[in-house]
């Protein structure tokens, strides 16, 4: 089974909400279900993106960024997420993105200019997907790959900002 990146950008209320049904229920189930239009799965894309950056030394802040985007914050106090009804437990639990940590990243990630970012990723697969630490496996465009799940991630981002939402990432 595959692990891949995942956010759900949710209100601080549905937040609440789930941490009062964990607190009542006898299996402290969250009753967790963000709308599909709430959630994104980026796969590996951003982990690869993220090893892309690190490996060609680029901007310190942008590492920093991309980490933190699918980190999240330490704290934020969603121990009760920790629970199979989120995620399958492989991985460490979920972790809280605060509507203000989630408006900072939303402005920062508009800012990234990717195809910049980019323009030192060799130009055949085999070599691209290397540098993503994808292996041989991948097939594609590693750029197109790279740029379509960036992009989304920055809508998503952009979309939680918007509204004040709160992001919840996980590997699952």
């Amino acid at each position: 089974m595959a692990l891949t990146q995942q956010f759900a950008r949710i209100t601080p209320e549905y937040l609440e909400q789930c941490r009062i049904s964990a607190a009542d229920s006898p299996g402290a189930a969250p009753d967790w279900d963000p709308s599909p239009e709430d959630r994104l799965d980026t796969d590996w894309a951003i982990w690869g993106l993220l090893r892309y950056c690190r490996e060609v030394a680029a901007d310190a802040d942008l590492v920093t960024l991309l980490d933190r985007a699918i980190s999240g914050d330490p704290g934020g106090d969603v121990d009760f997420l920790d629970h199979v009804e989120v995620y399958d437990g492989f991985d460490g639990p979920p972790r809280l993105l605060t509507a203000a940590a989630v408006a900072d990243i939303a402005r920062a990630l508009a800012s990234v200019d990717l195809q910049g970012v980019l323009t030192d990723l060799p130009p055949t697969t085999e070599e691209a997907a290397a540098a993503c630490g994808f292996g041989l496996g991948f097939n594609g465009d590693v750029r197109a790959y790279l740029v379509h799940h960036f992009t989304a991630m920055r809508e998503f981002y952009d979309g939680a900002a918007r509204y004040g939402h709160c992001v919840i990432v996980w590997t699952d």
